[in-house]
């Protein structure tokens, strides 16, 4: 250990390891395994039958549940006939463990079919946390689910409740993932289009009704698809955690009647406050509070539906069911509708309200070391439509960028540093912009180990007139500080006055709303190389991402187990 210290020169890491060591003097961390078989299903989630990618036959898969400090493995075995697999831990912050980030092409070679392929590594701060797949499109295809991470027994949570329940939300489509990303790489363009469905915990409900449909295809009385119910005891309190692993969608999730407050947020406690309603973009998580205080005579409704974009989608319904009531009694009213789908305004004010709590602040660099600003633009390379970012859009190399840096194979990558910024003040925002400087890279960021780094997101309109995508942004292998979120185009002298350096909350996913920005800042202090991108699975899917590399140096040697493509397919896996 002390070698490992002395090699990172890490403070953070230090204050980490100390944590870690003494909750294990109080409770002896444990290994916790999982074996796991990636297999194709045919399911009904929304009653419309279709090819699906499940983790032991399920999708959601199983919820991976251990305690702050353990140490999970994961024998995952590639058992679909003709596709690649990664798998990502979403909100693990992986350190001491970059090759288990389970990223393909950025920190591990493909698991190929057939092939078994072990993730290790140390769940370190409890939280609500996520898993999906992350090879091409395939987290729309089924493969996701929940990590839920306790805190050791002698830690008191800033709230109270009796019970502990899991809500994780999705869209949900009827084309594969092959059919989708033959259209998004066609010229012309084929675009995802709008989900058929939304999932509440996988399921929901598709209209079976529709002339266009095979007879067999949709039945709606399948009981895979009946509606989710949310059992309460009236007067008691319960910690729903609420995770969106939406491929395009930006979500809003409520209960009929009832408030909720809102107190974690990507594994981290939020100074509570109270909506009707919360917004969730994808690769969020909250945990809210919900009191079973209303007529228990009766259950209600809860609802997701689409925001941001106008919707053709329709609601997702569940039921929250008072016992001893009949669970399958549906509502005696009509379901709510939600808010507006472009009620922007709305969607920000719940953005900047999000605070850490006040006995849990983590205290933040005064200042950055460097600033990065990313243009988030649609662009046309060559014919073909791209996300790009300052005007490059990303092209993964065939080499895992950690296996090429650890072992120098320069030719493995574009060796070009993308820019730092974009043309700022020329660039109108507002409008459709030519993009005729658009390019394809595979240049990675190069950050200096323990460095403050700021980054600036910065949306604009896409290549349609009065159109601004949210954006949500993650970061793998980190926490960030929210530094801010403003309307328009960031001012460097105006709104970096207006950052939040007394109480933000750290994430590791946040949004970028229409027309806005979105201000962030890390501690570049976890040795690797980690994405950095739009959590809309096309808009990654077409270049809307860049790479940060640091303190490669400090890492030691690299498990075989991630060779044997690109540069390495010459390296056999043991």
């Amino acid at each position: 250990m002390a070698e490992f210290l002395k090699n990172t020169g890490n403070l953070w890491v230090l204050f980490c390891l100390f944590i870690a060591l003494a909750c294990a003097s109080k409770v002896e961390a444990r290994f916790r395994h999982y074996k796991w078989d990636v297999t194709y299903q045919y399911k009904s989630p929304d009653c419309f039958k279709k090819l699906i990618i499940s983790i032991n036959g399920e999708s959601p898969g199983p919820t991976i549940i251990a305690d702050q400090g353990d140490t999970i493995v994961v024998e995952l075995k590639n058992s679909l006939v003709t596709e690649n697999l990664a798998v990502h831990w979403h909100g693990i912050r992986q350190i001491g463990s970059p090759w288990s980030d389970g990223t393909e092409a950025v920190t591990q070679c493909p698991i190929l079919p057939g092939d078994t392929f072990i993730y290790k590594f140390v769940v370190d701060r409890a939280g609500t946390f996520l898993y999906h797949a992350h090879y091409g499109l395939q987290k729309e295809a089924g493969l996701y689910g929940f990590i839920i991470v306790a805190n050791p027994p002698n830690f008191t949570e800033p709230f109270t409740y009796d019970y502990d329940q899991r809500i994780i939300l999705n869209d949900w489509y009827h084309k594969s993932a092959y059919e989708q990303g033959t259209g998004l790489s066609s010229i012309p363009f084929g675009w995802v289009g709008e989900p058929q469905s939304l999932l509440i915990n996988g399921r929901g409900k598709f209209n079976c009704s529709l002339p266009s449909l095979k007879t067999g295809v949709c039945n709606a009385s399948n009981p895979e698809c009946s509606p989710y119910v949310l059992a309460v005891i009236p007067g008691r309190t319960y910690r729903l955690r609420i995770g969106s692993l939406a491929s395009l969608s930006s979500l809003s999730f409520e209960i009929e009647g009832h408030n909720l407050t809102v107190v974690e947020a990507d594994g981290h406690y939020v100074e509570p406050f109270v909506v009707k309603n919360i917004y969730l973009y994808s690769g969020e998580t909250y945990s809210v509070l919900l009191k079973a205080n209303q007529d228990s005579s009766r259950n209600y409704w809860a609802i997701t539906n689409v925001v941001s974009r106008k919707p053709s989608t329709p609601n997702a319904l569940a039921i929250l069911n008072y016992i001893p009531n009949d669970a399958q009694t549906l509502p005696p009213t009509v379901p709510p509708t939600g808010p507006l789908w472009n009620d922007t305004t709305a969607r920000l004010a719940q953005s900047l309200a999000i605070k850490a709590h006040g006995g849990h602040i983590i205290p933040i660099p005064a200042k950055a070391d460097r600033t990065i600003v990313l243009l988030n633009t649609q662009n046309k390379l060559n014919g073909y439509t791209k996300w790009a970012i300052n005007n490059v859009s990303l092209t993964l190399p065939h080499t895992p960028y950690l296996i090429a840096l650890k072992y120098n194979l320069k030719h493995a990558f574009d060796q070009t540093i993308p820019p730092d910024n974009y043309d700022s003040e020329n660039y109108d925002i507002f409008n459709v912009a030519k993009n005729v400087n658009t390019t394809s890279s595979s240049g990675i960021y190069r950050l200096k180990f323990n460095s403050t780094v700021d980054v600036i997101l910065q949306n604009a309109n896409t290549m349609n007139a009065n159109d601004s995508e949210t954006h949500p942004w993650h970061l793998h292998g980190h926490d960030f500080w929210v530094l801010g979120f403003g309307t328009g185009k960031f001012n460097v002298s105006e709104d970096s006055k207006k950052f939040n350096l007394v109480n933000p909350i750290t994430k590791n996913t946040v949004p970028l709303h229409n027309y806005g920005w979105t201000a962030v800042r890390f501690h570049a202090n976890n040795p690797g190389v980690w994405l950095f991108h739009c959590h809309v699975e096309s808009h990654f899917f077409l270049g809307m991402s860049v790479v940060f590399e640091e303190g490669i140096e400090k890492l030691g040697e690299l498990p075989s187990t991630i060779l044997g493509c690109g540069e390495t397919r010459n390296h056999h896996r043991p």
